[in-house]
């Protein structure tokens, strides 16, 4: 069940301060790209050290996101809930430990990567379906978990502007070049394929360069990922 926000007294419900549904938005993203990172590390070729790059890169990105998105929570998030949302304490100390847990993994990944790069053997790719296995476990706890028991909290705690710090501080997190690759990636992952989030979250000049280019060039990034 999920917590049910209440403010430290425990009187009646606090009102919304913020919408935190970027939150799940962005989980989407987590959830398919590595969901989907050993199936592409398996379409790698023995030896094909040009897709095995494609495909460490999206990883690499991955990872970095992943990584930027629980630094901010660890940096700001958690002790906002523990000033401002005590009952939630519990859920908190758990989500510190499920980060533990994402990092040991998220590490291996970032560990195993670079040479798998190199070779595009399949001896060098072991340990990177090994960590992805780990990460892709890890989220499975996770990522549900703190939609149910954090998001709902946050959305009576924590206000838009430190909402936008997490999505700014995620977004510095995407390397130079890969802004339509990802936003793509974001896209892909929403239910509906991405239009209502694009019509929620872009203008309309950057919903027409989408469609211009950003489109095309990330029809280019699948199919390298791909192998195609």
């Amino acid at each position: 069940m999920s917590a049910t926000p209440l403010p430290p007294s425990g009187d009646v419900p606090a009102p919304k301060t913020c919408d935190a549904s970027g939150m799940i938005d962005i989980h989407r993203m987590f959830r398919r790209g590595f969901g989907e990172g050993p199936a592409l590390v398996r379409l790698v070729a023995d030896g094909d050290t040009g897709h095995a790059a494609a495909v460490a890169t999206q990883l690499e990105t991955l990872s970095l996101g992943l990584h930027a998105h629980h630094e901010g929570e660890d940096a700001r998030l958690w002790d906002a809930l523990d000033e401002r949302a005590p009952s939630c304490a519990v859920h908190v100390e758990r989500m510190k430990a499920q980060h533990a847990v994402l990092l040991e993994h998220l590490r291996a990944l970032d560990g195993s990567l670079p040479a798998w790069r190199t070779s595009a053997g399949r001896a060098d790719a072991e340990p990177v379906l090994a960590a992805l296995q780990g990460v892709n476990a890890a989220i499975a706890v996770h990522l549900p978990d703190e939609e149910a028991n954090i998001v709902p909290v946050m959305e009576h705690t924590i206000t838009e502007a430190e909402v936008q710090w997490f999505s700014d501080h995620g977004r510095r997190s995407i390397p130079k070049g890969q802004t339509w690759q990802q936003l793509g990636e974001i896209l892909a992952s929403q239910p509906d394929g991405g239009d209502e989030w694009l019509h929620t979250h872009m203008p309309a000049p950057a919903r027409l360069a989408w469609r211009w280019i950003g489109r095309r060039r990330y029809a280019q990034h699948r199919a390298r990922l791909e192998g195609r």
